[in-house]
């Protein structure tokens, strides 16, 4: 726009790169608005709006919130990915799984209940069309 300067100084909130290395634990929640990559562990609430990696050395006790995630390490808790969530062969979750797609790599683990699908497609939102009485029956 005319007459206004950009500011070049202030980051972009989305294209953060956030990291957490190896020998690093933090004890509490995370929330950011960009990628995260775990490679150290995390006792908490994981909370971003972009992706998640989670290394193969990283440990996550606690919830994770994401849009996508790759997973190698482990994690215990509820995961709820809003689009796609891969499991690598290293992987091991031990908690329930909510997402839109789940893709699983030959020896990737995970223990719990796993709901795939948006919210309009969920079991418990499934409206089960019934067979109409006369249908159902047959002339003698």
């Amino acid at each position: 726009m005319l007459g206004k300067k950009k500011n070049e100084n202030s980051p972009s909130p989305i294209s953060a790169f956030n990291v957490i290395g190896e020998g690093t634990i933090i004890k509490g929640d995370i929330t950011s608005s960009g990628d995260l990559r775990v490679d150290g562990i995390i006792e908490g609430t994981v909370n971003t709006k972009s992706k998640f990696v989670l290394g193969p050395n990283g440990k996550v006790t606690g919830d994770i919130n994401a849009k996508n995630a790759d997973i190698s390490g482990l994690i215990v808790g509820h995961v709820n990915i809003n689009e796609v969530l891969y499991l690598k062969s290293s992987a091991k979750i031990n908690g329930d799984i909510d997402t839109n797609k789940l893709i699983i790599e030959s020896g990737g683990e995970f223990n719990g209940k796993c709901i795939m699908g948006k919210s309009s497609n969920k079991v418990s939102d499934i409206n089960h069309e019934k067979i109409p009485q006369e249908a159902s029956k047959t002339a003698i």
